[in-house]
């Protein structure tokens, strides 16, 4: 017996619908075209020289170019946003970290959601910041500087990038677990914060280790102490902050691929599958850690729970270092 015409066609249009619901799967194989990602951060920087790295390894994998889109106007949400109003399809992406966390407590109006307004994809890497003096300081370990802190309270200072900058928060978060009484001085740039310890104008300061690699292996500073819980691959003989005493102390910078929402389930599921595999190829590893970073393959449930965990942490010690918002 032959079944009614409207069952008959029923297979038919559930796969219409389903390609319809993504429009990525509806043009074919995904990718078939060159995938964006925005940048918050200028070129040069830290996250770009991450990215690209990554872009030039995962480009091949897709079968397709990644186009890296450096967008670091008005602190970074020009890129959240053009990330925010393409469509949902995964040729565009935006590339988040731990200052789009500190912005959600930091910026009176954010013009975007990180956790609602987008989808996560993996994580791609971790660099530590380290606490470093200049190397004729008298300070040959952490706990010397802190003990002089104790010691001379309101007399030490500490440099750190601009305000609400990971490493100017995470100054502030050494300062209250510790109580010292030390004085934070922000500089505009990396530049000007390596020259001021260079000059003894300030006493330490806190920076990303692929910063100041140059100047450590140069030994114009002497790295006293790294802020991941544990020790690195990159500078395995810098202690932690952990064990100068300070314990429970983790700051771990970070970045991230996200998604616009809306983006399909099965399009996350092939860039995160081939993003992990990528962070996991040893060349890429080697590179990485030849610039004082670490590879973060995450599932988007990981990387999702980094951000909101990282949104409650930050927004903490902005607001009990009474940092006033931007």
């Amino acid at each position: 017996m032959r079944a009614p015409r409207s069952l008959a066609a029923l297979p038919l249009l559930l796969a219409l619908g389903a390609a319809l619901a993504s429009p990525a799967l509806a043009q074919g194989k995904y990718p078939s075209r060159p995938i964006r990602v925005m940048l918050p951060f200028a070129a040069g920087s830290v996250s770009d020289v991450t990215l690209r790295i990554l872009a030039d390894k995962l480009g091949p994998r897709l079968g397709t170019s990644i186009i890296v889109e450096n967008q670091p106007r008005a602190g970074g949400t020009t890129a959240a946003l053009t990330a925010k109003t393409a469509t949902p399809d995964g040729y565009t992406l935006v590339s988040f970290s731990s200052s789009t966390a500190i912005s959600v407590s930091l910026l009176k109006a954010l013009p975007y959601d990180p956790v609602a307004d987008f989808m996560p994809v993996s994580g791609i890497s971790t660099f530590a910041n380290i606490i470093a003096v200049n190397a004729d300081s008298a300070h040959r370990t952490l706990a010397q500087f802190l003990a002089t802190a104790r010691e001379k309270p309101g007399v030490l200072n500490i440099g750190t990038t601009t305000v609400g900058s990971t490493n100017h928060l995470a100054a502030n978060l050494l300062k209250s677990m510790t109580g010292l009484n030390v004085v934070i001085v922000p500089f505009r740039t990396p530049g000007d914060l390596l020259t001021a310890v260079l000059r003894n104008d300030v006493d330490a300061i806190v920076q990303s280790y692929g910063a100041l690699k140059s100047a450590v292996d140069g030994n114009q500073i002497r790295a006293l102490g790294i802020t991941t819980p544990k020790r690195t691959a990159y500078a395995p003989d810098v202690p932690t902050v952990d064990e100068a005493g300070v314990k429970g102390f983790d700051v771990v910078t970070w970045n991230g691929a996200f998604a616009p929402i809306g983006t399909s389930a099965e399009v996350i599921e092939a860039l995160n599958r081939e993003l992990r595999a990528t962070l996991n190829e040893p060349e890429l590893v080697k590179r990485y850690t030849e610039l004082g970073l670490e590879p973060l393959p995450t599932t988007p449930d990981e990387l999702s729970g980094r951000l909101r965990t990282e949104i409650g942490k930050w927004g903490k010690v902005i607001w009990d270092a009474g940092i006033e918002q931007q």
